[in-house]
């Protein structure tokens, strides 16, 4: 079997950087009507690399939120992807030491995560590095053009362009929610949960931040005992 070569991990990042150019043009938008300096916005994406963090983040620096309201924040949204990575490191090569593994996670996002594990064989630290390096880019590039096209644009066409980033959200979930019963019934908890917590005397108080931790785990908690996943075991004695 031909191992996969840093040409190739850039041959496959090629689609994820384009996909990224225009969700992160929308996040740059998005930014400069939050009041951050395109610069500022620029620096976010080359540095964290996350669609839904990064929404979620500048909107709780807008309301002015805690550290620790934002770190929880971020733990409960990104958490996916220290399970990515574990679930990736079992494909891995000799040559992705601590370091390289250090590197590739600062940039191991669902599509990248995606791609990779759809690789036969083991994946060294050339092929990743390539494959991490066209989405890295192509995030960075639509964040700063974005930003720059929003404080050019008049208010209401930024208005317009910044909804696009919540239609890639529901791009993400709709079609998951129409195959899977317990992916459908958890978005839908979710969004009822967040409706309560938004508009229910008392509960409107507490911070967006906090709001969306308690979506998160109430939904995925009442998922899990709904619709609790066989074991190994179970599913062999059940055949």
């Amino acid at each position: 079997m031909k191992k996969l070569s840093f040409r190739d991990g850039l041959r496959h990042g090629v689609p994820i950087g384009l996909g990224y150019l225009s969700v992160a043009f929308a996040f740059g938008i998005q930014a400069v009507a939050l009041g951050l300096e395109p610069v500022q916005a620029l620096l976010i994406s080359m540095t964290n690399v996350t669609s839904a963090g990064q929404l979620a983040g500048i909107s709780l620096m807008a309301a002015g939120a805690s550290l620790m309201e934002m770190a929880l924040t971020q733990l409960t949204i990104n958490l996916r992807y220290a399970l990515m990575s574990l679930s990736l490191s079992q494909k891995m090569d000799e040559s992705m030491q601590t370091l390289q593994r250090m590197i590739f996670s600062f940039c191991n996002t669902d599509e990248i995560f995606a791609v990779a594990a759809s690789q036969e064989g083991r994946l060294g630290k050339h092929y990743l590095y390539g494959l991490m390096i066209i989405p890295w880019i192509g995030w960075s590039l639509g964040t700063i053009l974005g930003a720059a096209a929003g404080t050019l644009l008049p208010e209401f066409f930024r208005t317009a362009l910044g909804i696009a980033i919540y239609g890639m959200f529901l791009a993400v979930i709709i079609p998951p929610s129409r195959k899977q019963k317990p992916v459908r019934v958890v978005v839908i908890l979710a969004a009822v949960i967040s409706v309560i917590l938004k508009y229910t005397p008392g509960l409107r108080n507490i911070p967006s931040g906090y709001a969306i931790i308690l979506c998160a785990v109430a939904a995925s908690t009442v998922g899990a005992l709904l619709f609790p996943v066989a074991d190994e075991e179970e599913e062999g004695k059940e055949a």
